[in-house]
């Protein structure tokens, strides 16, 4: 095929306004993705675009396999709370109330 670019499970983005951190998710527009590395805002960075993390989440929350799951840029947690975050992806795990983190599905959810 002529126009394949590359699969897109990792690919190379500058880093957002404030950095990005490793292992932490980087959200520009609609692009969803995990960073490789801790980078100063600018610099390119490969972020994965795909794929199963554990990821900070509220503490006081319980969540269900299967919960979408919300980035709470302010606070650097995932949450059930739409209003003012970003959807991420969906829990392929459960975590109890308190917890500090969970297994998150990246992408796009069917509900």
């Amino acid at each position: 095929m002529k126009n394949f670019v590359q699969p897109g499970d990792s690919i190379d983005v500058p880093a957002p306004a404030g950095g990005s951190v490793s292992g932490r998710p980087v959200i520009i527009g609609s692009l969803i993705g995990i960073a490789s590395v801790t980078a100063v805002a600018t610099t390119m960075i490969a972020i994965q675009t795909n794929g199963v993390f554990n990821l900070p989440k509220t503490s006081a929350l319980a969540i269900a396999i299967g919960d979408k799951l919300y980035w709470d840029a302010t606070n650097n947690v995932v949450n059930k709370t739409a209003t003012g975050n970003t959807l991420i992806g969906t829990a392929v795990s459960a975590a109890a109330d308190p917890s500090d983190n969970v297994d998150v599905l990246l992408g796009p959810t069917t509900v």
